[in-house]
């Protein structure tokens, strides 16, 4: 290198601007030897590389080449090469070299960064990754190779040991604490998250206080991300699930069943003992059939012991009502779209200004939103339909096509 300097002398250039000259044609090779190593390794070693990782069986070789792992890499040959060759350029050979090295450092942390990132993508192909991600866990391990860095190019720079910088970073512990409260905050209340196994991504939460109503698509560092149903994307901080309440819908998908807890009702005034008319035409529908038999033997046998059962307020009779809710009952239970082997009740409530409320409460075998929906729907379509049957009115306050009839 040093001929090309001579050369340059030779040929009556000043001693500075020769100087300068050498220097910028010493760089024009540097960088002109770079670029052709880096063309060979991209389009020989790479591309062999990439072959064969597209003909093996394993994901996590694919994620590392996905997330330019292997590019990122080569990007280090330059500084190397520069700090090899840091020696030519004479008084500037300090600066050269920790130049050098300050951009291998930041390559480094590169690197370190899509690994960071591989690592995570590799993890979230297993199952347990939904229920202990583990995307918090590695931003922190971010942030800290993040310091160790910074904390090795700043002793590069002002020519000090990492040690002796370390060592003065203890003033600055309530700073750094107070700069990065949310991330150390956060990291706490994820872990109990995930130690609590309170939220997994695809979880469905609901969360009023923050709009949040829909799938937890990722857990991080600070902030906990949810897709509404509506598609829209709220982002809460993660230590908010700690502290405030939400709603955990896992439940309904574990058991693979959703609940229904609704109530018809009934205008009181239409409530009324069965006449034998009545039972006769009860006996027809295939879900009374038997329960009206049955219910009669044991009403004939306990009214035998009871004077003037002619007056239908002495004994026992049956009621359009109670009819009802057991023809509700057997009609839930045998409807295809409720599960069979949870909670199946049809009950009355206390009565109000809005009449006798009959609650029906069971679940439904489809957990996705429209199937849920359409049979619960098609259930209460029914019911509403063959009150009138049963000779009942559903409550509703009056409109006024029921104020014309009066007029």
């Amino acid at each position: 290198m040093e001929i090309i300097y001579e050369t340059l002398i030779k040929y009556g250039l000043n001693i500075t601007i020769a100087k300068y000259l050498y220097y910028f044609i010493l760089v024009i090779i540097l960088l002109a030897i770079s670029a052709i190593v880096l063309l060979i390794i991209n389009k020989v070693i790479l591309k062999y590389l990439e072959k064969r990782i597209k003909k093996t069986n394993y994901n996590w070789d694919d994620i590392l080449l996905n997330n330019r792992v292997f590019q990122k890499i080569e990007l280090i040959i330059p500084g190397i090469l520069v700090y090899n060759c840091a020696i030519f350029f004479d008084e500037l050979y300090e600066l050269i070299s920790k130049l050098s090295i300050i951009y291998i450092l930041i390559i480094l942390i590169i690197i370190a960064k899509s690994l960071i990132k591989s690592v995570d993508d590799i993890y979230r192909q297993f199952p347990i990754s939904k229920d202990r991600p583990i995307k918090g866990l590695l931003q922190v391990i971010e942030i800290v190779f993040y310091i160790i860095f910074g904390i090795v190019i700043v002793s590069t720079l002002i020519d000090r040991s990492p040690i002796a910088l370390i060592s003065g970073i203890g003033a600055l512990t309530a700073i750094t604490s107070l700069i990065f409260k949310d991330s150390i905050v956060g990291f706490v209340a994820g872990i109990q998250l995930i130690w609590n196994d309170m939220v997994r991504i695809d979880d469905w939460i609901e969360m009023p206080k923050y709009g949040a109503d829909g799938d937890v698509l990722e857990i991080t560092l600070t902030t906990v991300k949810i897709q509404n149903f509506d598609k829209t994307i709220v982002t809460i901080p993660t230590y908010a699930l700690v502290s405030d309440s939400f709603k955990n819908w896992r439940g309904i998908k574990e058991i693979g069943a959703r609940r229904i807890k609704r109530s018809i009702n009934i205008d009181i005034t239409s409530i009324k003992f069965c006449t034998k008319e009545m039972l006769e035409k009860y006996k027809k529908i295939n879900y009374l059939k038997n329960y009206i038999n049955n219910k009669e033997k044991e009403i004939l046998k306990y009214n035998e012991k009871i004077e003037n059962t002619e007056l239908l307020i002495n004994g026992r009779n049956l009621t359009n009502i109670g009819i009802f809710r057991i023809y509700a009952q057997n009609y839930i239970t045998n409807h295809p779209k409720v599960h069979g082997s949870l909670t199946q009740m049809v009950r009355q409530l206390a009565p109000n200004e809005n009449g006798l409320p009959l609650e029906l409460y069971f679940f439904i075998n489809d957990t996705n939103l429209t199937g849920y929906e359409a049979a619960q729907s098609d259930i209460f379509d029914h019911l509403l339909a063959v009150t009138d049957f049963f000779e009942l009115r559903v409550f509703q306050n009056p409109t006024s096509y029921d104020l014309k009839k009066i007029m």
